[in-house]
């Protein structure tokens, strides 16, 4: 019997303003291997086959920058007896623009093929984002992300089952998640699947600031709101209001503390979607210290060009 294995292999040039990268990758579980599957099931590699080509570009003094990106992913099926494996796509690029004190960013990402159960994906994404920096002192920044969500999403009620027929997934999945780094602290929307694997989509307008008031210490705040993209019946699209409070205190190149505080108030279509709990008021404070000094270094010279 085959071990499991987990198989990547990254390769790329850097230089001249371009940089390019491959990765393919290839999972196998052992347990799945007498019934002639490959799949990898669970875990943080939750795909069969990815193959993956990213290619980025810098204009000089990087003021202007953009990148491409193209994903094709291979997915076992999780239909009974069905041992084909399905393939979906994203292709999409990211832009930066940084005329001085403005920095500008964009990005636009498509998917297509097909889901785990072979239904076609028709998805897409788009997010904006701007920062004002006046001073050293403090950036202001503002933002918008938009994840298209299923045409027809149907929650069941309390005791029922709620089944509805997809012919077509319009929700853009974010595959394999992106913890506290876009759509707010309390990672409600790091995945995309809300029931039956299909999604409302999301829309997420914020604002706030970073202040530094003197030297190692950084205060940030917040504002998001929330609302899905698709329409549905008896609920409005807002689905709720974060805060999001944070600062941070550096004692010394390695050493650092930092504390946050969190606070989400839901609508009645956040409970709709049975994503909080009934109070719909949700805090979440956390404190931190980060201590990550350099404990040796390895470096070489060159003898013949010390002689010259």
């Amino acid at each position: 019997m085959t071990a499991p294995t987990h198989d990547v292999v990254k390769f790329g040039y850097e230089g001249y303003g371009h940089k390019v990268h491959a990765i393919l990758a290839y999972n196998q579980n052992a347990d799945n291997v007498e019934t002639g599957t490959t799949y990898y099931s669970g875990g943080i590699q939750p795909y069969k086959t990815m193959q993956t080509l990213w290619y980025h570009y810098d204009t000089p003094k990087s003021m202007f920058g953009i990148s491409l990106i193209g994903m094709n992913i291979g997915m076992q099926s999780k239909r009974i007896n069905d041992k084909k494996t399905y393939y979906q796509q994203l292709v999409g690029t990211y832009m930066t623009l940084k005329p001085r004190y403005v920095s500008m960013e964009g990005a636009f990402y498509y998917q297509f093929g097909r889901n785990e159960y072979g239904i076609p994906i028709k998805a897409f994404m788009g997010s904006a984002k701007v920062n004002v920096t006046p001073s050293d002192i403090y950036t202001l920044f503002a933002g918008y992300d938009y994840l298209s969500g299923d045409k027809y999403f149907v929650v069941p009620q309390d005791g029922q089952i709620g089944m509805i027929y997809h012919d077509t997934i319009r929700g853009f999945s974010s595959l394999f998640g992106s913890h506290h780094e876009f759509y707010g602290a309390m990672d409600f929307f790091f995945v995309d699947s809300y029931v039956s694997n299909f999604t409302p989509g999301l829309q997420n307008a914020y604002v706030g600031g970073n202040v530094t008031p003197f030297k190692g210490f950084d205060i940030k705040a917040a504002y998001h709101f929330y609302a899905i993209a698709t329409d549905l019946p008896d609920v409005s699209k807002a689905l709720g209001h974060e805060v999001e409070l944070e600062a941070s205190y550096r004692f010394a190149d390695f050493v650092k503390l930092s504390a946050g505080y969190t606070y989400m108030r839901g609508t009645e279509t956040m409970l709709y979607l049975q994503r909080v709990s009934e109070n719909r008021r949700l805090h979440w404070g956390r404190i931190m210290l980060t201590i990550n000094p350099t404990i040796f270094t390895i470096g070489w010279r060159d003898k013949a060009k010390l002689n010259r």
